[in-house]
């Protein structure tokens, strides 16, 4: 199967819009989607932060969203037709799996970030025979199609727009999951938000969908709108009292933190904002070591990390749906469409914060 994808063959290369090719098809328990639209996420675009961390040359992308057009056998439960979400790969008998909690998965890191499943490497190639790092993040869906194992994709109602949904497989579903799983959020919580990006911006919709009080704290007035019209109280990050204001806010500190940024100031900014026993949880990398405020962990407070919002993505992204479909978790608001030609000036608009989440359309017109 020939087919185009956006190639990135170093660190400090545009992608490049490439023809290639899969020499074999779906495998026992895979199977084949024609990509609608693929969400564009800061760990596709890290990669070049992190140089030599992730093989290329490459097709990255991992939020990818379309219709199975071949399966490898009756195993996958899939069937040709079907509209799926794809999410990220996991190895389905390891402890963490078998437990219901892929995201922690024993080969989480070699299966999505550092070269995927070499025993499959060798099919997928550019037009001139020259091999393609294996599959990111089970996926590589920066393109017109994704060959995928069946347990990263999720069965969705044909009836939504399939081209959207990418997103629900990773940065959407780490915010909301967050919030509905690792933190449980109920009516009456109050959970503060460090970060008003893709992911922390899911969590604000999500939080104020289970009916909790929301702070929402950034750098950029414009995402605090955002924020705000998700129902959640803005906060301009770097004021001297901010934890005391979010105290206040939240009747004696919050119950739940999250952090998307990997700050250190911020974090201990969040932690200073708990009330006794709160909770912070961290879902971006931190980009220094983290000294600790003294008194900060005191009294019963804990700090966390969550991956993938400690999700099993066959269940977290039908409920997101569901919860899109009765208003109540609109992240089609956060979604700006490109061309997938126009990867890069999408990757421009992404770095310097012109647009929350760019889902990239392998065909079709710009909205």
């Amino acid at each position: 199967m020939r087919f185009r994808a956006a190639v990135l063959r170093s660190y400090e290369a545009p992608f490049a819009l490439e023809e290639v090719m899969l020499s074999e098809g779906p495998a026992d328990g895979e199977v084949v989607v024609r990509i609608a639209g693929c969400g564009m996420c800061r760990t596709d675009l890290a990669v070049r932060r992190s140089a030599g961390r992730s093989p290329l040359p490459a097709v990255l992308g991992h939020e990818g969203a379309g219709v199975v057009v071949e399966t490898g056998g009756a195993a996958t439960g899939l069937h040709v037709g079907d509209h799926v979400v794809l999410s990220f790969d996991s190895c389905g008998h390891c402890r963490a799996c078998l437990g219901a909690a892929p995201a922690y998965c024993d080969s989480f890191a070699a299966l999505n970030l550092f070269g995927g499943r070499e025993e499959r490497a060798s099919r997928f190639t550019d037009a001139a025979g020259g091999a393609l790092a294996p599959r990111w993040f089970g996926q590589s869906s920066f393109a017109e199609y994704a060959t995928v194992p069946a347990r990263n994709a999720v069965r969705v109602d044909p009836a939504l727009p399939v081209e959207l949904l990418g997103p629900l497989g990773c940065g959407f579903l780490t915010g909301a999951g967050a919030v509905l799983n690792s933190f449980g959020v109920v009516p009456g919580d109050t959970l503060a938000v460090f970060g008003a990006g893709a992911v922390g911006l899911a969590a604000v919709m999500a939080a104020t969908a289970a009916g909790a009080t929301t702070v929402a704290v950034d750098r950029n007035p414009e995402r605090l709108a955002l924020a705000e019209r998700f129902h959640a109280v803005p906060l301009l990050a770097g004021a001297s009292d901010l934890p005391a204001r979010i105290r206040r806010l939240t009747d004696g500190g919050a119950r739940h933190a999250l952090d998307t940024t990997g700050d250190g100031a911020l974090i201990n900014d969040a932690l200073r904002s708990l009330r006794p026993t709160g909770h912070l949880g961290l879902v971006a990398r931190l980009h220094t070591a983290l000294p600790l405020a003294p008194g900060t962990l005191d009294r019963g407070r804990s700090i966390s990390h969550i991956c993938e919002g400690d999700a099993v993505p066959g269940l977290l992204v039908p409920r997101l749906t569901a919860l899109w479909q009765e208003g109540l978790f609109p992240f089609d608001q956060l979604i700006r469409t490109y061309p997938l030609a126009d990867i890069n000036e999408a990757e421009h608009d992404c770095d310097a914060g012109r647009v929350v989440k760019p889902v990239l359309i392998p065909e079709g017109p710009r909205g």
